[in-house]
């Protein structure tokens, strides 16, 4: 499991704070939110084996939300992330990154990851992550046209994810629509102020719900509720850690970062290549034309050994070719798994026979190319 990155200022907490505490969770600092990372009477294991198995429910309100409204909004926020909104209609939702500007000595590197929400052309709704949510939202109001403001809206919306092949039926549990396609969101009147969007960090058939932060704590009790009959848990972030690794998604900090660009990261699906503007575009072009000096794959240990973060990757002469950025142990195939960056040089493919360095002794690993386990997303 990745350990959460100390946070230099004192910690925000969620609305369902209180509700934690009371289920016995284990508090982290997770971008400068107290936030669970698992809760009393199973742990990581077990939290995440519901997901995997059935049904689990996550606190996830230390993810930013901002809106991005006025006359051209959502051609403005095209502009200027990653991925090409073009590609979706209103009602979708869509996976983009926020990179440095050409100019930038790091041009091209991640600022963020973050979901953005398009309600409409005027009217685009992001979530980006806990730590990067005022610099995201900071660049995009600098570089906003007149007429169209953005406003961080962090501490007034709550986001719960409800995760697992039993999800959608404790969404109709409740009354909420679980009948979306994949990345689509629906907020109408028969859902209240909740809007769910079909997707998620887990790898398995989920949902986000967004809802105003003083309906949070109504939201989390009626899901656990109508969830006793499929035998849901609440989940810390911790399993939301193992699944996310058994997936390959990358996490910002760890598989990409302003010195990781999305090439590097395998993440060039998420960048719309042929749109005439983007920040960091000619760099990003230029990189994936001459192709990156790294890239990331996946490492299994055949044996009992945990690859973490930080651990270099040595080739068979025990050469440094890369390190590792996150490392646990997976719930699902009883072994230890990590994402690294290998150096391209040392030509990595699957099945590859590679060490890490634990504290200057080698632990084999096979190389793999992500994922780990087969999604069930869609």
């Amino acid at each position: 499991m990745t350990v959460p990155t100390p946070h230099p200022t004192p910690s925000l907490t969620s609305p369902l704070h209180a509700r934690h505490l009371a289920l016995g969770a284990k508090l982290a600092d997770f971008g400068g939110w107290s936030m669970p990372l698992e809760y009393a009477g199973g742990g990581v294991i077990a939290e995440h084996t519901a997901v995997r198995q059935g049904v689990g429910l996550f606190d996830v309100s230390h993810l930013g939300t901002g809106t991005v409204r006025g006359p051209g909004a959502a051609a403005f926020v095209d502009r200027c992330l990653t991925n090409d909104l073009g590609r979706i209609s209103p009602g979708q939702a869509q996976y983009t990154l926020c990179c440095l500007p050409d100019g930038d000595p790091r041009a091209g590197g991640v600022v963020d990851d973050l979901i953005a929400y398009l309600h409409d052309v005027d009217d685009v709704l992001l979530v980006p992550n806990a730590a990067n949510a005022a610099e995201v939202l900071g660049r995009l109001a600098a570089a906003a046209p007149e007429g169209v403001s953005v406003t961080d809206r962090h501490t007034e919306v709550a986001v719960l994810a409800l995760q697992g092949p039993r999800s959608a039926e404790v969404l109709a549990a409740v009354g909420l629509p679980g009948s979306l396609d994949y990345m689509s969101f629906d907020r109408t009147p028969g859902t209240g102020d909740v809007t769910v969007c079909r997707t998620g960090y887990t790898g398995e058939h989920g949902y986000e719900l967004l809802v105003e932060a003083d309906r949070a704590g109504e939201l989390w009790d009626a899901l656990l509720a109508a969830g006793e009959a499929e035998q849901i848990r609440p989940c810390g972030l911790g399993a939301r850690d193992t699944l996310r690794t058994e997936m390959g998604y990358p996490l910002h900090g760890h598989e990409l970062s302003v010195d990781i660009t999305p090439v590097q990261a395998r993440a060039g699906w998420a960048v719309g290549w042929r749109k005439p503007e983007f920040w960091g575009r000619e760099a990003l072009l230029a990189e994936r034309e001459a192709g990156p000096a790294r890239q990331l794959w996946g490492l299994r240990a055949p044996g009992r050994g945990i690859p973490r973060p930080g651990m270099a990757v040595l080739d068979g002469t025990g050469a440094q070719v890369g390190e590792v950025t996150s490392g646990t142990f997976s719930p699902t195939l009883r072994a230890g798994i990590a994402l690294a960056l290998l150096d391209t040089a040392a030509q990595p493919a699957p099945g590859a026979e590679l060490a890490v360095d634990v504290r200057g002794r080698t632990s084999p690993v096979e190389v793999v190319k992500p994922p780990f386990v087969e999604p069930h997303v869609r």
